[in-house]
């Protein structure tokens, strides 16, 4: 393996420490069709405006969907929504199948059931190596009970 390789597998490894919270991030196509994608590059940036920021990968295949609309949605996953995550991750088509959710006021879904929620006007979208980083001005907040659902490690752990 180069040491270039090496670099970056040690850089993932060191990466992958950092526990982080599960999303699913959701907006909606010029035609109207929901779409949505699973992150964890997703952070809070200011309290004063309420501002966040979403990163999604360059070759996104949903990535335009999320260029184009002015608003998405931040669906915090909950430890019991495993199977929506990995939907959201992998299935290619039609994630929102079966899928209970209701709009927002901006029109991005709003999963049944999730941990919380942020809706967004998206305010900025920067380019960053590999991403595109979506910067959203929180417009509502609805947040439930419950415990999240966390990456760890390359892989999904509870809270003990």
């Amino acid at each position: 393996m180069s040491s270039a390789a090496l670099f970056r597998r040690s850089f993932r490894d060191a990466c992958g420490l950092f526990a982080t919270g599960v999303a699913v991030v959701t907006t909606r196509a010029a035609n109207g069709q929901a779409h949505g994608i699973t992150v964890n590059s997703f952070c809070s940036l200011s309290l004063d405006p309420p501002l966040v920021m979403v990163a999604i990968a360059k070759e996104c295949t949903y990535l335009n969907h999320f260029e184009s609309c002015a608003f998405f949605a931040v669906n915090i996953l909950r430890e019991d929504q495993f199977d929506l995550s990995h939907r959201f991750a992998h299935l290619p088509d039609n994630r929102f199948q079966g899928i209970p959710y209701r709009d927002t006021a901006s029109g991005s879904p709003w999963i049944d059931h999730a941990l919380a929620l942020l809706d967004c006007k998206t305010t900025q979208i920067l380019d960053m190596g590999d991403h595109r980083l979506l910067i959203g001005e929180v417009l509502e907040v609805a947040v439930s009970e419950g415990r999240p659902l966390i990456f760890f490690r390359s892989g999904y752990t509870e809270l003990s």
